[in-house]
């Protein structure tokens, strides 16, 4: 009796310390939570339980408890620093921050959404039979194999591959399916960098131009340029840590406006002489988007009307903050198909069925390296230049996300790869599954 007391004493003491050591992070916790929980339930169309026992079972986040709601989801750590998110159709879920209400219901984005009737990736129809001759399937199957080897270890969901603008490879773990809306994470910066593009492309925008923000102009700032914060060398303060209360996970999970925050930043250096990789300035490029337009409405659609549904990516959807903006640096939910097609679009070079979204020169442009990245990094595209897949072609770039969603195109070898997950490398084998992939093409 005297052992039991001893062990629940002991048990509430080291429960009491984990409090004190966490309390400072338990609104981020409980933020990610409800904010997550909410967002795959109403947006993925998962179950709460598949959400609780697959995505939450990580350290700390593990210690919430979430509650599904009739418009989004609700948590807290031991009953303390409850969080609450909220959905909207057409906008996904908003975490509120503490101390404000439900947030203002937003006009709806107009989306065009007739799904079109030729075969898959061009359309929404049945995939063509296609078979190459030049394409060893047996091997392309084993590098499937490994992709969803070790599935405790590596955590892939999803994995995809057009060659040739046509599919020749596709898997789903179970619970997934080519219908379900994956969150892209960071590649979301990817799509939001393709906005500009086509800005460029039709003349409202130059990347040398520099943004509209008043601050900016009275010290050294002034200098700063869209294209220098396409490459994540402004040479702006930014802490992106996700294990702490940093400017990342401040902005994403108790900040109204996530435009501002990085924009508020001071000057480290002068532009170009550091890289440091920032989720505010992606959130700064949205809000900036948001300034070019006269009404609220066109920023809403522009994303869509422009690129997204022009593509056949229905399933998309970029989730917007309590101020209506759209969260670009991490909230885009699409499903594996229509990721692919985001990729098939930069392998053919912004055309797609014969239109020019964005000038062929865009992608010469976003893979270039970045000064000081190592050749790992573009125009918020990630670059294989420096040789981080070792075993794989060094024209290789990317939309990459937390956990390892990755859009990855070769243009050497007229490759998509989309692999979605729960792990990124070294967990997943991303040089072993790229490169048994590329010697199953013969060509």
């Amino acid at each position: 009796m005297k052992l039991l007391k001893r062990l629940l004493l002991l048990g509430v003491l080291a429960l009491a310390v984990i409090s004190i050591i966490n309390y400072p992070k338990l609104n981020i916790i409980s933020g990610y939570a409800a904010k997550n929980m909410a967002s795959s339930v109403y947006v993925a169309h998962r179950s709460a339980e598949s959400v609780t026992e697959q995505d939450h079972k990580v350290p700390l986040i593990e210690l919430a408890t979430t509650e599904i709601s009739d418009n989004g989801a609700s948590a807290a750590v031991w009953g303390l620093k409850e969080r609450i998110a909220h959905c909207q159709d057409g906008h996904g879920c908003t975490l509120v921050p503490d101390g404000h209400g439900t947030p203002a219901v937003k006009p709806l984005p107009q989306r065009t959404q007739s799904p079109s009737p030729e075969p898959y990736p061009w359309g929404h129809g049945p995939v063509k039979d296609t078979l190459f001759a030049h394409v060893d399937y047996q091997l392309l199957e084993a590098a499937v194999d490994l992709a969803f080897a070790e599935p405790q270890v590596q955590r892939t969901r999803t994995l995809l591959v057009l060659h040739k603008n046509h599919l020749i490879a596709e898997r789903y773990a179970e619970g997934f399916d080519k219908d379900t809306p994956i969150l892209g994470w960071s590649m979301t910066k990817s799509v939001l960098a393709t906005l500009y593009g086509i800005l460029e492309h039709q003349g409202k925008l130059g990347m040398n131009e520099r943004p509209n923000i008043p601050e900016w102009q009275q010290d050294n700032r002034k200098d700063i340029t869209f294209d220098h914060l396409l490459r994540m060398q402004s040479g702006l303060a930014w802490d992106e840590d996700y294990s702490s209360i940093s400017d990342v996970t401040e902005m994403l999970f108790l900040d109204m406006d996530m435009t501002k925050k990085q924009a508020e930043k001071e000057a480290l250096a002068a532009p170009t002489e550091i890289w440091n990789y920032s989720s505010g300035t992606s959130n700064l490029l949205s809000g900036q988007l948001r300034n070019l337009f006269n009404d609220y409405p066109g920023y809403l659609n522009f994303p869509y009307s422009q690129l997204i549904d022009k593509i056949g990516m229905h399933s998309m959807l970029i989730e917007t903050d309590m101020s209506g903006n759209f969260v670009g640096s991490s909230y885009g939910w699409a499903s594996t198909r229509d990721w692919a097609r985001f990729g098939l679009l930069y392998l053919n070079r912004g055309n797609w069925k014969g239109e020019q979204l964005f000038s062929p020169q865009w992608v010469d442009y976003i893979a270039k390296p970045t000064l000081h990245s190592d050749g790992e990094y573009g125009a918020h595209f990630w670059l294989n230049a420096g040789g981080k897949y070792p075993d794989v072609p060094l024209d290789l770039y990317s939309a990459n996300g937390y956990q390892g969603q990755y859009v990855f195109i070769i243009p050497s070898k007229e490759l998509v790869v989309v692999r979605t997950g729960l792990a990124e490398a070294p967990d997943f084998k991303a040089n072993e599954v790229l490169s048994q992939i590329i010697r199953a093409i013969k060509n």
